[in-house]
Order: C-alpha cells, then structure tokens, then sequence
C-alpha cells in the first residue's frame, strides 16, 4: 500500500486482519453515518480491537487511515468533519446480558478523537468498548468488500443483513425500524413506501448483490393495502472468491503469481486463484498444464485445470479431446468476461477519479468566493432544483452532495466557463 508521498505503508497487528468483528449492537446504531463515516468507523475498531478492553486510547497513522477507507486525499477537513460526525453520533444498544437480563444503553461512537502530528488518537467509552468487543454475538466485516460500496445506505443494509447469514433472514422490520438503520427516519420524503422503496430499499439491494459476498432479496409485509414490515432473505453470493481478494503486496511478490502472468493470466484472475484455493493448489495445475502436449492455449487451459481440478492421469490421455475443447470453450469464454469486468472496472474509476476532481474544484471556487456571493450562489442553485429530494440533499450536504453531482457542475460550468477545462476529461 503506497502513500501520498510515494513510500510504503505497512500495516501491523490488528490492521493485518481483512475483516472486522461489528458487535451487533453497534451495527444498529450507525444508520445516519456517511460512507466515508461508516468505513472510518469499520477501520478506527479494526485498528482498536485487540485492546479494546485494555487500553483507554488507540492510535493510528492519520495517513494510513485515510488509504484504508479509500480516501486519497490530503484535505485533513474532510477527516476531521469525518470523525467529528462520528463523536457526535449516539450508538444504543438493547440486548440481554450474560444472566438473561435486559440491558439498554447509549454511547457516543467515540468519546473523542484528536490529529496531532500525523496520528489520528482516540477512544471508545468503556460500555461501548465492552461491546463491541463481545465475542459471542458479531458480524465480521471484510473491509475489501467495504472498499468497493459507494453508497452509504447499501452499506448499511449488507452490514444489518450479513450478521444473519447463517440463518437466511432478517426476521421481519417495522419501517419505522429500517429507516432508522437506514439513518432516514427524519426524512419527511422517505416516509412514504414508494420513495422508500425507489431510492433506498431497491437501490442498496442491488448494489450489496453486486459487491458484496451475499444475495439479499426484499420480501413486504402489508396491514391492507399498507406495507408496514420489511424482511431481507439472505443467501451467500456464488462468487465469494471474487470479493476475497489479497490485495496486499505479497501475493504479487510470490513465485506463482509471476508464474501465473507467464501464462497470460490476468492480474485480477491470478490473485482470486491463490486468494481461493492457495499456492499449492494453483502450482499443482501450473505443473500439470507444463506437462500436456498440444494444449494450443495454457492460460484457458490452466483455467479449466483450476475450476474442475484436473488430476493427473496414469496414461497420457488424461482429458478426452471433447471434454478439453469444451474445457477450452468455457475457459475462453470466462477470460473474455474477466477482460470486460476489469475494462468496466478501469472506466468506473476513471469516472470516481474524474468526479473527485471536479468536486474539489467547486470546494476551490467556492472558498474563493466572499460570504454574499456564496449565500447568493446556495440560494441560486437550490432555485433551480426541482426534486424535494435533490433540495433536502443540497441542503444538508452543500456543494459535496453527490446526488446532485452532475447539477452542480453544470451551474459552476456557466457560473465560471472553462473552470474544469484543465481536469481529465
């Protein structure tokens, strides 16, 4: 992992772990949180866990979080609203203790937090530590999945859904309840169902199905015509290996990942293969394909060995011709849509990239502006937004609301032409 400076950052104890133990207490309590809010809040206990319980305060390299959450900037404002938001943020928790007893209780999620010389220092209180360090009842949340969410609210759903993965369902949420846990149950505009339903519910859905390691469908329970419960289905998603991935720097460095790109492997491809079946499993197959005559394409066919785990055969003909031109076939046809995966992958970040810079751009413009042109500007754009939704995100989040990305750069556009002319296209 590289930082702003280019030198390598490496991560030690706790933060070596890819998941995270959220006690199910805390999950129900951070629904108002941002995305950037909620990573911060995974990694700042991932980075605390093994002293929870033993130590008052924790430390961090203020660097080394901000490449842990995907934050690839040097703005330390956007990190200290950040953790601001967490301390201002109550956690409750309603759960019975070790005798059977009810125990009801609030925290703030940090007691404090403080940058001072590159390190970002804080604290959980006692009861909630105790918490979130129990043992017996937790989710464990993997922060490459966490990497790859863009929205807060489906972040939210996968973290209140994948404790209950082992028993298939959520049980059944009064809408209330899930717009709590959605951080919208002050939102006039979410109480109806449809809105709900369009812009959270169908929305989170699929975007925990697409980058997550679970499958959650939405099932409605209705008093009349009336939907009044929410439950979620939960299944584990078939292409787990995909979401597990080592991104670390070793297994680029290891002598079958070299081995695999000499055969044409794709990165992204070589790094599931050892992520999910291991070294020595993948190097039984690498031997196995430099041991066959006639194989016109190693890296499909080597695909195929890997998938349906071909074993050597006592006498030369050990894969019937047919069985390898299928083999081959379906092999081909797995590269190619590996190909078109990372291609749209390349063009999502292109866009990610191209977004944050023209968003810094409008932080710039506007700072540059005095406080009555930018009351003026505030009250300019809202005129000419028609959605109460787009309205409410405006006024909430100012010129960061990503709902209204494409609006705002338009008005800055006109406001002051050829102001993005300079940025990546």
């Amino acid at each position: 992992m590289n930082d702003h400076a280019g030198n390598i950052t490496r991560l030690t104890g706790a933060l070596k772990r890819e998941s995270v133990k959220k006690n199910v207490a805390a999950i129900h309590v951070s629904g108002k949180l941002t995305l950037l809010q909620r990573k911060l809040s995974n990694v700042l206990l991932l980075n605390a866990y093994d002293g929870l319980v033993s130590q008052q305060k924790h430390r961090i390299d203020a660097r080394t979080l901000c490449l842990m959450i995907g934050y690839q900037s040097n703005d330390m404002d956007t990190l200290k609203n950040a953790l601001r938001g967490l301390a201002e943020t109550v956690a409750e928790w309603d759960m019975l203790d070790a005798k059977g007893h009810q125990e009801w209780g609030v925290s703030a999620l940090l007691s404090y937090a403080k940058l001072k010389g590159g390190v970002c220092e804080y604290a959980y209180s006692p009861a909630l530590a105790e918490k979130l360090h129990d043992p017996k009842v937790f989710a464990l949340i993997n922060l490459n999945i966490q990497k790859r969410f863009s929205s807060g609210h489906a972040l939210a759903l996968y973290e209140n859904c994948y404790r209950f993965v082992r028993t298939g369902s959520t049980g059944w949420w009064e809408l209330d309840l899930f717009r709590r846990l959605m951080g919208v149950e002050e939102s006039a505009y979410y109480q109806t169902f449809k809105h709900l339903n369009a812009k959270i519910i169908k929305p989170s859905v699929a975007e925990v199905n697409k980058a997550s390691n679970i499958e959650v469908t939405p099932e409605f329970r209705k008093q009349g015509r009336t939907v009044t419960e929410v439950r979620f289905k939960i299944k584990e998603n078939a292409q787990l290996a995909m979401f597990d991935l080592d991104d670390a720097p070793g297994t680029r460095n290891s002598d079958i990942y070299a081995k695999l790109m000499g055969q044409g492997v794709s990165d992204r491809l070589a790094r599931q293969w050892i992520a999910q079946h291991g070294e020595d499993y993948v190097a039984t197959k690498l031997k196995l394909v430099a041991e066959q005559d006639g194989v016109e394409d190693p890296a499909r066919y080597l695909n195929a060995a890997i998938r349906h785990d071909y074993k050597p055969a006592a006498t030369p003909v050990e894969v019937p011709a047919e069985v390898r031109a299928a083999a081959q076939a379906r092999a081909a046809a797995e590269v190619a849509a590996e190909a078109e995966a990372e291609a749209e992958a390349r063009t999502r970040a292109m866009e990610r990239r191209g977004r944050a810079q023209r968003m810094e751009r409008v932080r710039d413009v506007v700072a540059g502006r005095n406080p009555t042109q930018r009351d003026a500007d505030r009250r300019l754009f809202l005129s000419q937004l028609e959605s109460e939704l787009d309205r409410e995100d405006f006024a909430r989040l100012g010129w960061a609301s990503a709902l209204n990305a494409r609006a705002i750069f338009a008005f800055w556009e006109e406001m002051a032409p050829g102001v993005f002319d300079d940025l990546e296209s």
